[in-house]
Order: C-alpha cells, then sequence, then structure tokens
C-alpha cells in the first residue's frame, strides 16, 4: 500500500493486532536479535511453555511503523500458537523499536522477504525450537512478502495468509470502498478515482510537476483524501520529485489495464508455483484490500497447483484486521484499534487448519 501524499501515520496505526498484556504460562517470551542487511533486528520469541514445539511460525507484519518488543505485539496470537504447540518469532523493522536502520515507510517488499529469509535461516541455525518446520503468519502487505520469501526458501512449509493482496496496488480500492462509505455518489467516485489514477500515471513515468497538479485538483481538495493525507494535502516541486524519486527505487511498473502499480513482477505466476499448505482468511467487511479479488486469484493460482492445499475462510463481520466491525471503513477500524474484539471463528479456523494440516503433516525420514 503507499500513499501519493506525505501524511502517512494514520496508516501506521493499521495492522496492531496485539495488545500488551503479561505473558501467560502456556508460553516463554524472550527477546532475541538477529541480523539482515547488516542491521540487527530486534523481536520476540515465544515458545511453548515445555520448551518443545512441532512447528514454528514467522510473523510478518503488514505496512507501517513497528513498536513490537516495547508493546508486545500480537500477543494474543502469540499465545493461541504457543496452545497449539507453535513457537512465533517477530520483529521490529529497521529504525523501530530497538531495531538497528532507518524506517523506510515505503521498504520495498523484496527488502522486507529478505527479512524473512534472514529471520528462518537464522532461527534453523540456533536450533529454535519448532524450527524444523517453519511456516509464516502475514496480514495484509504481508500477501506480496510471504510468497517473495518462499519462493527462494522451499523449507518454508506452510503460510497463513490474512487479508491478503492481489496482485496490483491496493490503496485505490481503499479509496473508492472509503468514498462510498462516506456517501459519494458513483460519478463522484469515479471522476476522483480517475484523478487519482493519472495522478499515479504522471509520477510513474517521471512527468512534470505541473501537470500532476492540474491532473488531481479535486482529488487534493477532497475531504476524505485530506484525512488520509494527514490534513495536509499540499505537495511541492520537492515533494513531488521524492515521489518520482521514490518509484523509481521501487521498480514498479504500472498494470496497463487497471493503471494500478505492480508491487510484484509475475506475482500470479509466483503463487501458482507455490507448493505448501495455505490458510487463506479475509473480512467481508474490509475496506482496504479487495479481498474478492485475493480469493479469486488464490483459487486461481494456489488452488490449482496439485502440489498444494488451500483453505479459505472469510467472516461476514471481519474488517482488515478481522476484528468485529460494523460497515469495515477506514476511520471506524482506527476508532476501534483501542478495544479491539476478534472476528468470532478467527481463531478456531486457525486451530482447526493447524491440526488438520499442519500438525497431521509428517515430516520425511531422514
Amino acid at each position: 500500500m503507499r500513499l501519493m501524499v506525505k501524511g502517512v501515520a494514520k496508516l501506521w496505526l493499521l495492522l496492531i493486532i496485539g495488545i500488551s498484556q503479561p505473558v501467560l504460562a502456556s508460553s516463554e517470551s524472550n527477546p532475541i536479535t538477529f541480523a539482515a542487511d547488516g542491521n540487527k533486528l530486534s523481536g520476540l520469541l515465544d515458545v511453548p511453555a515445555n520448551g518443545e514445539a512441532h512447528a514454528l511460525v514467522i510473523i510478518v507484519h503488514g505496512y507501517g511503523k513497528t513498536n513490537v518488543v516495547e508493546q508486545n505485539w500480537y500477543f494474543d496470537l502469540r499465545v493461541h500458537f504457543a496452545k497449539e504447540g507453535i513457537a512465533t518469532f517477530v520483529w521490529d523493522k529497521p529504525g523501530c523499536g530497538t531495531s538497528e536502520g532507518e524506517f523506510d515507510p515505503n521498504q520495498p517488499v523484496k527488502s522486507s522477504a529478505g527479512e524473512v529469509l534472514a529471520a528462518a535461516q537464522f532461527l534453523r541455525d540456533q536450533n529454535i525450537p519448532g524450527s524444523q518446520k517453519i511456516g509464516l503468519w502475514g496480514i495484509s502487505r504481508a500477501g506480496w512478502i510471504a510468497p517473495l520469501a518462499m519462493s527462494q526458501d522451499d523449507e518454508i512449509k506452510f503460510w497463513i495468509s490474512v487479508s491478503g493482496v492481489d496482485a496490483k496496488e491496493s490503496f485505490g480500492y481503499l479509496l473508492q470502498s472509503n468514498w462510498k462509505l462516506e456517501g459519494y455518489d458513483n460519478a463522484e467516485i469515479e471522476h476522483l478515482y480517475g484523478q487519482w489514477l493519472n495522478g499515479n500515471r504522471i509520477v510513474a513515468n517521471a512527468g512534470a510537476f505541473d501537470d500532476y497538479l492540474a491532473a488531481t485538483v479535486d482529488l487534493r481538495s477532497d475531504p476524505f483524501f485530506d484525512y488520509m493525507s494527514g490534513g495536509d494535502t499540499s505537495i511541492g516541486k520537492a515533494g513531488f520529485s521524492a515521489l518520482v524519486e521514490n518509484w523509481r527505487e521501487l521498480g514498479q511498473t504500472i498494470d496497463s489495464d487497471s493503471g494500478l502499480a505492480l508491487y510484484v513482477e509475475g506475482f500470479p505466476e509466483m503463487l501458482g508455483q507455490l507448493d505448501v499448505s495455505v490458510l487463506a482468511l479475509f473480512g467481508e467487511r474490509d475496506s482496504i484490500v479487495d479481498w474478492r479479488s485475493t480469493r479469486q486469484l488464490y483459487e486461481e493460482t494456489i488452488g490449482q497447483n496439485p502440489n498444494a492445499t488451500l483453505r479459505i475462510a472469510t467472516f461476514p463481520d471481519g474488517n482488515h484486521n478481522l476484528h468485529q466491525s460494523e460497515n469495515g471503513s477506514f476511520k471506524e477500524m482506527l476508532e476501534i484499534l483501542s478495544s479491539p474484539k476478534i472476528v468470532a471463528g478467527y481463531y478456531d479456523a486457525i486451530s482447526a487448519w493447524i491440526s488438520e494440516v499442519v500438525a497431521a503433516e509428517e515430516e520425511p525420514e531422514s
């Protein structure tokens, strides 16, 4: 997900699934560091209380800053996996928490996948309980990161995808969905969305600053777009140049049919080549990513691979974070983060799948 404006602070709050609580007796949590791309990254390793694990889940973040260690992120999820006999590992991104490096809100997915690969190798080298069978749990943007990592490490055996993304940029869907929830009519949405697409094309093609301003006049004065920008939709030549440079550094291309950015070239083909077990979970009130499009993509790729397994579960009242939701809007999602309630059936779906697929898989004899 990427914003074509300067202010992205609100998005940093999106994916806080865990809440800081005392660690329960079902697991033992320890701070741990590992190296990735020259930085020491700090995280938390949770192992079931008995010190044994039949698998290990690497938790892969979505978009935005993290504060894993200090705020004990993903606590409920980590405890749940521990109760299933599965260890977990999650870390702060570069420049977040006590991790070294500089935080990049537009960190390339390839770089994020590199962190996953480094973590997986570190866990194996240290013979961490459960590292004989490593899997990934990832949300939102992790839907690009996880397949990239799995395509380079055939020892990653399973993947739990939460609110996963399809092959294309998702911010356009966020805008359209939330404009509708804000009460805009179809003509207004089509007009504003067209301006957003034109602005993208100008940036992607390193066009002229004046052309960008002319193409996005109504968009930049729109109240919801202003809200998403943190209250600052103004952009100067320097800011525009930074957008162009960022696009160049990410190496993105534009999909000719939709006009949306492609984060991973050949993404459908990559999914089709995965030979792992996959559990895909979606909230039907997700206004952040197009879950219907992602579900169809998974069914057409992972679901057609005879060497892979795919199970999909959707939750009618779930938003992007799989929190209980009334309408799934971006604003509502932020409002309920202070006291979120995981949608009914979420953990049951994970437990059933772990029991039937992950725990049931026999390791090959040496």
